[in-house]
């Protein structure tokens, strides 16, 4: 009598039922953890250096102004007139009271232009002001 071995095919399959319960829930993790870019920035500008910085924590208080090198100014997705700055940092305002004007200024701009912009703020009693720069290490 001869034996034979019987070769063991015993295969081990990896459970896979849970596997699309756990694809939407990072999926779902991901859509509400991702914050959008909100505004696509039309100006060419290069943030100053700052050894003292300090971080707001809570972005939504924040309202972007952005000055170019070529001195133009954007607020959200348009570029706008010096004049206009203080009609829509005032209906700003009225919609949010805590709102923080953030100005970002090219390093290279003419302190003329950031000066007007400040006296347009003041104008339309947007005093809280943030000057954004970068860490200097």
């Amino acid at each position: 009598m001869k034996f034979q071995k019987k070769l063991a095919l015993a295969q081990q399959n990896i459970p896979t039922s849970s596997l699309p319960d756990i694809i939407f829930m990072l999926l779902i993790f991901f859509m509400v953890s991702t914050v959008l870019r909100e505004v696509d920035v039309l100006v060419d500008y290069t943030l100053p250096e700052a050894i003292a910085v300090e971080k707001i924590d809570n972005k939504r208080l924040l309202s972007y102004i952005w000055i170019g090198s070529d001195e133009r100014v954007q607020i959200d997705d348009s570029i706008v007139p010096v004049d206009a700055v203080s009609n829509i940092a005032y209906q700003k305002r009225m919609n949010n009271p805590n709102i923080i004007m953030s100005l970002r200024i090219d390093k290279g701009s003419r302190m003329g232009i950031v000066s007007d912009v400040q006296q347009e703020l003041r104008r339309a009693d947007a005093l809280r002001i943030n000057y954004s720069a970068l860490v200097k290490f």
